[in-house]
């Protein structure tokens, strides 16, 4: 089974392309559990990424926010 690259995806309310921040493995679990809450209030938020820089996401503009494995190719949302 290959590597899994874990990564944040965040849909802009304002729409375009989505954004894709690669993550440390180790910080998947947390981020998980609390990325509801970022979008729900609206929060900003430090996000560490794979590369060891930090982002400041102002989630009061996403729209979407999820976490997925940029491994998996020819998927369809939804589907497994």
């Amino acid at each position: 089974m290959p590597d899994e690259k874990p990564a944040l995806v965040l849909h802009l309310a304002s729409g375009g392309e989505p954004l894709l921040f690669a993550l440390e493995p180790d910080d998947v679990v947390e981020l998980s559990k609390q990325l509801h809450l970022h979008v729900e209030h609206g929060s900003t938020q430090t996000i560490r990424t794979k590369e060891g820089t930090t982002v400041a996401v102002n989630f009061s503009h996403v729209a979407v926010a999820y976490i997925d494995d940029l491994q998996r190719k020819g998927k369809v949302f939804g589907l497994h």
